[in-house]
């Protein structure tokens, strides 16, 4: 896939508010800190897309972006940011549950994952609820480029096994870093074949 237009859409603060589209729709998702922004700029092959922070729990809100004309990428808030208050981590809770079981066009969540790190219990417990809720999604392991390649493989080995655990199939897998590009194409390919099929 050939990203040719890459433009903000819209911020939301409930699903209510989300925009009312047949397009089908892939969220992003992540403890906060794990590179999303950063991620999806490298998708995109735009620098300033995502808004990237030294500054955990940026993302405050749903923020959809239009690609291709074809498709919308949403970036969803990112959870376990210990300095957010308890009341705004149950409402980003709320919200991007409501996004994820209830908008009829999300395809599918990429759920990422900091490659550095061994099994983060937050995560696990997350994939796990996706699992239950049957909410399709994938893995993507993000910042390989700030490990050794067999560190890498070993945490994702062992994300592997925590998981079956819980999940009698696991989900696709990728590996990926936005200063590299690795991951890229694989991504955007997968990506571009759920939209065909939903076409």
């Amino acid at each position: 896939m050939q990203i040719q237009s890459a433009t903000f859409e819209i911020s939301c603060p409930d699903l209510a508010g989300c925009p009312d589209s047949e397009l089908s729709e892939f969220a992003f998702i992540g403890r906060s800190n794990v590179g999303k922004s950063s991620l999806i700029n490298s998708l995109t092959k735009k620098k300033d897309l995502a808004i990237v922070s030294s500054k955990p729990g940026r993302t405050r809100l749903i923020n959809f972006f239009l690609i291709n004309k074809k498709w919308s990428l949403v970036d969803l808030p990112g959870y376990g940011y210990a300095k957010a208050s308890g009341s705004d981590r149950k409402k980003f809770q709320e919200f991007v549950t409501d996004y994820l079981l209830n908008r009829p066009n999300m395809s599918c969540v990429f759920v990422l994952i900091d490659s550095r790190l061994t099994p983060q219990r937050i995560d696990l417990e997350f994939t796990q609820w996706l699992v239950q809720c049957e909410v399709p999604f994938v893995l993507i392991f993000t910042k390989a480029d700030k490990s050794k390649p067999r560190v890498v493989e070993q945490n994702i080995e062992l994300f592997k096994e925590r998981m079956s655990e819980y999940c009698d199939g696991l989900p696709r897998i990728y590996t990926c870093s936005s200063k590299t590009d690795q991951g890229r194409g694989e991504v955007l390919h997968f990506i571009d074949e759920a939209v065909r099929l939903r076409s």
